[in-house]
């Protein structure tokens, strides 16, 4: 059996230092972390796992934190999956298990609970919303100094490790697209104003409209769940406005694509009778009928870095200074916004 003493003998450093990458305890220079795994892989060497969490009091476990969404697929759906599968890629390199913890709505939101009960280490938080409730409970947790990171959601007046993505900047190119192509009166599907993304996709839509001088009053606005069935259901009130929209910009890919069957039931079809662009940049909008132009959102990135913060952060004891990112977006056009002719 390989010993931590051989690892420390090829790796050039003490084996205090292997204990200390394996167990996750105080700060370490990547290159020294990366030159202990390195080692310990050539020899496959693998420490006792009840050990190493006795050692360190630590479970070993990285916690990705869920909305609990009735009647919705959540790990088919292309935002969770994609950010999902980041998280748990860098878990997997820091040597983490994930534990996922679905949240639901009749649940009190008490996010520290997970730390008393001593399941997780640190925690990938997803879905939180704005509202006094999750504020206070995020707000035990810094004050815990619990290691924690929030994904593709910000909270205004709150100093917490944040990874998100530019909402503003994606959704302003493609009102602008839009714009470009000919449409003028252009409708904004959007979901709820709990969440950040939706506030910061309105604000988006909101100064592309404004700079071109366009009407971008409440009559133009819709809202959905970020379901499809919700998108399907818009249909309904955007035909009844068809005379004063020609384009809609929806803020996620599955409202643009329940969207699309909606208005085709009605005769209505996307790039010919009117443009549409979504968000996401799923493998749906590829493959819909039209191909859905779209803003593309490296969650997949967003899921790694989020788990990187959090884990360091364990690491670190929790003196690290807090880590706030916007990582970029970009539209990707397709058939569905092509030029109104």
């Amino acid at each position: 059996m390989v010993t931590r003493k051989e690892v420390a003998k090829l790796a050039g450093v003490s084996e205090a230092t292997v204990s200390r990458v394996f167990n996750g305890l105080g700060p370490m220079k990547q290159e020294t972390r990366e030159t202990v795994l390195h080692a310990a892989k050539k020899l496959n060497y693998h420490p006792n796992a009840i050990a190493q969490s006795f050692a360190r009091r630590r479970s070993g476990n990285l916690g990705v934190v869920l909305p609990f969404t009735p009647k919705v697929h959540l790990f088919s759906t292309y935002y969770f999956s994609e950010i999902l599968s980041g998280v748990g890629e860098q878990a997997r390199e820091m040597g983490y298990d994930i534990l996922l913890m679905l949240l639901s709505p009749e649940e009190t939101i008490d996010y520290a609970r997970l730390y008393r009960s001593q399941k997780v280490d640190a925690c990938v938080i997803l879905g939180s919303m704005d509202t006094p409730e999750h504020r206070h409970s995020l707000h035990q947790l810094c004050e815990l100094k619990l290691p924690f990171c929030l994904v593709n959601q910000h909270f205004n007046g709150m100093d917490i490790n944040e990874i998100d993505a530019d909402h503003v900047v994606g959704s302003y190119h493609a009102v602008l697209h839009l714009q470009n192509q000919g449409y003028s009166r252009i409708a904004f599907l959007n979901g709820s104003s709990l969440y950040s993304n939706s506030r910061d996709r309105l604000e988006g839509y909101h100064k592309a409209m404004r700079e071109a001088g366009l009407n971008h009053g409440v009559e133009l606005l819709f809202e959905g769940n970020y379901s499809r069935k919700s998108g399907y259901l818009a249909a309904a009130e955007i035909w009844e406005r068809r005379a004063s929209i020609d384009a809609v910009f929806a803020a996620n890919d599955r409202m643009a694509i329940g969207l699309v069957q909606g208005l085709r039931e009605r005769g209505w079809e996307a790039g010919r009778d009117y443009g549409l662009i979504g968000c996401d940049d799923s493998d749906a909008a590829k493959v819909s009928s039209p191909p859905l132009s779209s803003i593309h959102v490296p969650f997949y990135e967003m899921g790694k870095q989020a788990a990187r913060v959090a884990l360091d952060q364990a690491a670190s004891g929790n003196r690290m200074q807090m880590v706030k990112e916007k990582l970029p977006t970009h539209i990707v056009i397709r058939e569905s916004s092509r030029i109104n002719s």
